[in-house]
């Protein structure tokens, strides 16, 4: 033959076609992200398993197994719906996390929080406070007793204070009130979470996997203060780093006054950090 038979025909691309190459490969990116570090990772290995046995079965004509792997096809996407049915909610629940125009408005009684935990760091007191954003909580303010009342140091000491009828659930703050205490919060499944982290701390990952809240745990066994958002725990902060983290999830510019330094809030561990990526 000559060479002129084997030409190979480059497809255009254009503008178009680059911005098109590129959103397939961003939401393919961000589905991998979500999947990374959790039970969905290693079902997404088995679907992509089965996909390639199936067309190796059509390849070598393996009539049984290729029948056997088509008859199950109809089912898959009922399948894929109920297994990854936490991780598409929160995917959807992501896609509100950020804001075209403007920023966060940060909470005015932060002061009265950084101040209760200080106190509560002090005295060991277990506590988990939970600053809403723009994601709303009312579903999980519904699970505990209303409150509705103005933010202050003295009403959360109150609250997680040892043997009163709230101190085991948490407090979720609401548009500068606290909107209800004893409240449930969904508890991280992510197999990454360290096994030494007691029920406080999943529950305070659980809730910032699903809506964009912060939440403040305080450790009744150390008396650390621990911060988590997005899925990430971060432990052993000093109040000025709490008040930090604050500002720096609600947008706000860093405050030049400090509060006191809670002395049982040392740095943990690196090997007790949890980091937990979407």
């Amino acid at each position: 033959m000559r060479p002129a038979d084997f030409t190979f025909n480059v497809p255009h691309m254009d503008l178009a076609a680059l911005v098109d190459i590129f959103g397939v490969a961003f939401i393919i990116y961000q589905l991998l992200q979500i999947v990374r570090g959790t039970r969905a990772a290693h079902i997404l290995v088995g679907i992509v398993t089965v996909a390639a046995v199936y067309q190796i079965a059509v390849r070598a004509h393996l009539e049984a197994l290729r029948a056997l792997l088509f008859s199950l096809a109809p089912y898959s996407a009922i399948a894929i719906i109920v297994l990854f049915q936490s991780e598409i909610r929160r995917t959807l629940a992501r896609l509100g996390r950020k804001r075209l125009f403007g920023g966060y408005q940060r909470p005015e009684s932060t002061d009265e929080i950084l101040l209760a935990l200080t106190a509560m760091s002090q005295d060991k007191t277990g506590a988990l406070i939970v600053l809403e954003r723009d994601i709303g909580l009312r579903t999980f303010i519904e699970s505990g007793v209303r409150l509705d009342s103005e933010i202050s140091r003295d009403l959360l000491l109150t609250v997680f204070m040892p043997g009163t009828a709230l101190h085991d659930g948490a407090v979720i703050v609401q548009k500068e009130r606290i909107a209800a205490a004893a409240c449930f919060l969904p508890l991280s499944v992510n197999p990454a979470v360290s096994s030494k982290l007691g029920t406080r701390h999943r529950a305070a990952i659980g809730i910032t996997e699903e809506t964009d809240c912060l939440a403040l745990i305080v450790s009744e066994e150390t008396g650390l203060i621990s911060i988590a958002s997005f899925g990430t725990l971060e432990r052993g902060l000093t109040i000025e780093r709490a008040d930090e983290r604050i500002n720096q999830h609600f947008g706000a510019a860093r405050r030049k006054r400090l509060l006191p330094s809670a002395p049982a809030a040392t740095r943990a561990p690196r090997e007790d950090e949890v980091q937990v990526r979407d």
